[in-house]
């Protein structure tokens, strides 16, 4: 592998220039003022801010997941010395490297832990344990100071893996030197294994704990899948948004980019059925009511439609639609279904969420659209502010030249 010294001159330096400080300021503020709005909202409900923390977990695990499927995607192309992403893989690094920001908004997650209060998680509440004999059992692992100390391994095992990637990205956009780009690659098989196991966790502690009773082993990995289908639709959407502003050439990711992008894109959302099919067959033919009383929630009432919009909208009609060669060479056609399957994939949280608050029928209310635009805006203002004035197409990696001649063959 050598260093291509023309790849800076094929690729020009392409930042979001002077207006991502401003951009920055002007998304913070507007995040806190909507995650203020969805306190008082929630305050006023009187149910000691339950509806408001299921819906706060629910915007926070959606725009996490973005960052852990873009980590994922890092660390993917590095392990398969993958050509064709070098131009788009840049997006995807910010977006991986921007983890403190959740890091910080996870504390309202812990806070009601440590109050010893049911609102959001039921085992923080001493009297509910007490009622439960198989709680009792869990107690050593469903401990606040444990919980805490987890999750503050997971942050740290993300923050520096995707640090570590962007760092030397960047670095090489400088040297152009080969050994940078290896360095990355014998990183990138155990970046995916270490990605694994704390994301498979991180959901059995925050998501699949509101319901303290039930279990499941392929969880985590259900969520995995979700959050890559999360990150291409945004990683599509991105480079859409910036090409359209002129921030990226048109000649740094072409067609041939986006025709990989929505196989991919293809690729996992077919992996979420099935491992969301595994999942529920192997648990409702075991027929244990433990494990079934989960599903049976969310097949009555109301939350029967909001499966189907998932068993409908997140599987069977982007997969037929996805199929056509035409839909992924087409940005109109893919940006379409990218703006779909992002949204699917909020209702997908949502549904593993919010039964919690209601389990008769699915609620929906103005915080719910505070905390996303909330959480959405302070999470875009982190990305920005670590985009800065970097260039937004990787520039000294030896593939680069390879990437901007990819062509699907």
């Amino acid at each position: 592998m050598q260093a291509n010294p023309t790849s800076n001159s094929t690729a020009s330096k392409q930042t979001l220039g002077s207006i991502a400080p401003r951009a920055c300021v002007a998304l913070a503020v507007f995040g806190v003022v909507m995650l203020a709005a969805a306190l008082g909202l929630g305050n006023a409900r009187g149910d000691d801010l339950r509806y408001f923390f299921h819906s706060y977990l629910t915007g926070y695990c959606f725009f996490l997941s973005i960052s852990l499927g873009a980590l994922f995607f890092v660390a993917l192309q590095h392990a398969t010395r993958a050509g064709w992403s070098v131009t788009v893989r840049r997006l995807a690094e910010v977006l991986a490297a921007n983890i403190l920001v959740p890091a910080i908004l996870f504390l309202p997650i812990v806070i009601p832990v440590f109050q010893e209060s049911g609102s959001l998680y039921p085992w923080a509440d001493p009297q509910v344990v007490a009622q439960s004999e198989l709680l009792q059992h869990k107690a050593a692992y469903l401990d606040p100071v444990f919980f805490a100390a987890r999750a503050v391994v997971y942050f740290a095992v993300w923050g520096l893996l995707g640090s570590y990637f962007l760092r030397l990205s960047t670095r090489q956009d400088q040297s152009g030197d080969p050994k940078l780009t290896q360095r990355m690659e014998r990183l990138g098989g155990p970046a995916i294994l270490l990605l694994a196991l704390t994301v498979t966790f991180a959901a059995f502690d925050w998501l699949m704990s509101l319901d303290p009773e039930w279990f499941s082993t392929i969880f985590g990995i259900y969520y995995y899948a979700g959050a890559v289908v999360g990150f291409q639709a945004v990683l599509i959407l991105a480079a859409m948004l910036l090409q359209a502003t002129g921030r990226v050439s048109d000649r740094s990711i072409t067609v041939e980019h986006y025709h990989d992008m929505g196989k991919l894109l293809f690729t996992f959302v077919f992996f979420w059925g099935y491992i969301a099919f595994c999942q529920y067959m192997l648990i409702w033919y075991a027929n244990i009511p433990e494990e079934t009383g989960w599903y049976l929630t969310r097949q009555t009432g109301s939350w029967k439609w909001v499966s189907l919009i998932l068993l409908f909208g997140h599987l069977l009609i982007p997969f037929v639609a996805l199929l056509s060669r035409e839909v992924r060479r087409r940005k109109v056609l893919l940006g379409f279904w990218a703006v779909w399957l992002l949204a699917v994939h909020w209702v997908d949280v949502y549904w593993l969420v919010m039964p919690g608050v209601d389990g008769q029928s699915a609620p929906i209310s103005l915080i719910d659209g505070a905390c996303l635009l909330g959480i959405g805006s302070l999470y875009l203002a982190g990305a920005v502010l670590i985009a800065g004035r970097r260039s937004l197409v990787v520039l000294g990696d030896p593939r680069l030249d390879e990437s901007l001649a990819f062509e699907n063959s």
